[in-house]
Order: structure tokens, then C-alpha cells, then sequence
């Protein structure tokens, strides 16, 4: 007696490297959000001593804190992020990638909607100091250059293996953005703007929306790629 045939195996979609570290990110993210909303006492009282050492430090050394100034102010500014996003969403409009084009622009929105979000949402007070050596408005947690910052490098490096860049290309922007991203964090650390904990609240919630961002579009693309063959 002949058998059944059997039913056609879909094949099961396993999450990319991109998707897994998303989530990864995302998780500590979330630990962090909770700690820092619950003022979790060994996370504050860590906060508060690294925050009097650098500016401790600061106060003493008018002239580095010149320099990052000019560094946060200018060169990894928001806005200044945002102006490179700018430019390559417009080239790639141009080279008729309508649709990267807009999800880079998209992801950049969410960023900056999701980060003001929780800022409103946990409100937390900034470092107060009776000798400041910078200001800063708004809420704390999460620190907005770090996060824009980790989302503009992320999704510039991503564009450019996505583009067939030259490796040199490649590996001259990784350090490039790499420094920026870790400087920028830094620098708000050392003007004493900002808690630890916020810094690297910027950097895991931009990691894990840069990862959630470009495995999207890879898995649409490849989906895409695929009905078409």
C-alpha cells in the first residue's frame, strides 16, 4: 500500500547574527531601563563615584574640557549624526534605492521618537555640580548622543557592505566609527552631563534598534529576491 505524500516542509527561518544581537542588546536595555527607573541603589551610588571622579578631573583641566567640547558640540553632535544620515538617504534616493533609502531614514525617526519617549517616560534628573564645566537640558537617561551616534555609525557601516565598499573603505570606517561612538560617550561623561548608566543606556538601545533595523530590511530583501526567482 502506497503511503501518503507527505506535506510540503517549510524551511524554519532562524534569526540572523544581526537579529540575535538585536535581542541581546535589547534585553540588557531593558534590565538597565528598570534599574534606572527604580533607582536601584548600587547602580545610583556607581553612577554618583564615577561621575565625581571625571569631574573632579575635569574641573582641573580647562583645556581638555575645551576639547570636548568642541568634539560633542560639533563634531558628534545629533545633529551633526543626522546630517550624514541625511546625505546618504539622498544618494541613495538618487540612485532610485527609494526604498533602503526610506528605511534608513525611517529607523533614524524611530531613534530619535523612541529616545525622547523614554526620556519623557523615566525622566531622570541630570548630574548637579556646584562647579559645572558644561550644561545640558532635558532628561538624563538615555544619553541622546550616544544613542544617535551608535544608530548613525551603525546604519552608515551596514550601507556601506551593503554598497560593495572596498574593504580598506570598510575597515577605515569601522575605527572611524567606532572612535565616534565610543568618544562620544566619553565626552559626555567627562563634562558631567550625564550618569554612566545613561551613556550606556544610549549605546545598547541604538545597537539593538541598528540590529532590529538592518536584519529587517536583509530579511525583506532576501524574501523579496527569492518570489521573484
Amino acid at each position: 500500500m502506497q503511503s501518503p505524500p507527505l506535506a510540503p516542509s517549510h524551511p524554519t527561518r532562524t534569526p540572523s547574527p544581526a537579529a540575535r544581537a538585536g535581542a541581546v542588546c535589547g534585553a540588557l536595555a531593558l534590565v538597565l531601563l528598570a534599574l534606572v527607573a527604580a533607582r536601584w541603589s548600587p547602580l545610583m551610588r556607581l553612577d554618583r563615584d564615577l561621575a565625581e571622579a571625571l569631574h573632579r578631573r575635569a574641573v582641573t583641566e580647562p583645556g581638555l574640557v575645551h576639547v570636548n567640547r568642541v568634539l560633542t558640540d560639533w563634531v558628534w553632535d545629533p545633529w551633526a549624526m543626522r546630517a550624514l544620515i541625511a546625505v546618504a538617504v539622498v544618494v541613495l534616493w538618487r540612485r532610485r534605492d527609494r526604498l533602503l533609502a526610506a528605511w534608513v531614514a525611517v529607523t533614524t525617526l524611530v531613534s530619535s521618537l523612541l529616545q525622547q519617549g523614554i526620556k519623557a517616560t523615566v525622566d531622570r534628573e541630570r548630574p548637579r555640580w556646584p562647579d559645572p564645566v558644561d550644561s545640558a537640558h532635558y532628561a538624563a537617561f538615555p544619553s541622546g548622543h550616544a544613542m544617535t551616534a551608535t544608530v548613525s555609525c551603525g546604519l552608515l557601516l551596514w550601507l556601506l557592505h551593503r554598497c560593495g565598499a572596498r574593504p580598506w573603505i570598510r575597515r577605515t570606517a569601522l575605527v572611524v566609527a567606532g572612535v565616534s561612538v565610543l568618544g562620544v560617550g566619553l565626552t559626555r561623561l567627562y563634562l558631567g552631563v550625564h550618569w554612566p548608566s545613561d551613556v550606556l543606556g544610549g549605546w545598547l538601545l541604538g545597537a539593538a534598534l541598528t540590529a532590529f533595523a538592518t536584519a529587517g530590511y536583509d530579511r525583506y530583501a532576501s524574501h523579496h529576491r527569492t518570489e521573484e526567482g
